[in-house]
């Protein structure tokens, strides 16, 4: 929040203990951001890309029907990083923040 500029290979990492329903929203940023929401394994579930600055409007994790919605992991990055990079869901992220035993891609 309040920032005017996020570098390239910067961001925020969001854990939560377990995975939960979440949502997110845009209050006091000031500028776009792309939203990387995955499960336990680290997969990436769901891209929400440029978020809007300073809209208040619910961000949810998961799609519409979506039959697993919990998300333990919210990356946020700079808006159009996912695209520039090739994010997609279905895609494993590596941290150590996750139990390495349940890790799509665990941390050597």
């Amino acid at each position: 929040m309040y920032r005017d500029d996020l570098p390239a290979g910067s961001g925020m990492l969001f854990v939560y203990d377990a995975p939960r329903q979440v949502s997110f929203w845009m209050r006091n940023t000031f500028i776009p951001l792309d939203l990387i929401f995955m499960d336990e394994s680290g997969t990436i579930r769901h891209i929400h890309p440029n978020a809007r600055p300073m809209d208040e409007t619910p961000i949810p994790g998961a799609t519409i029907g979506d039959p697993r919605p919990e998300r333990q992991l919210i990356l946020e990055i700079g808006g159009g990083e996912a695209s520039r990079l090739g994010l997609a869901p279905g895609q494993p992220m590596a941290t150590s923040q996750l139990d390495q035993a349940k890790a799509a891609w665990p941390c050597g």
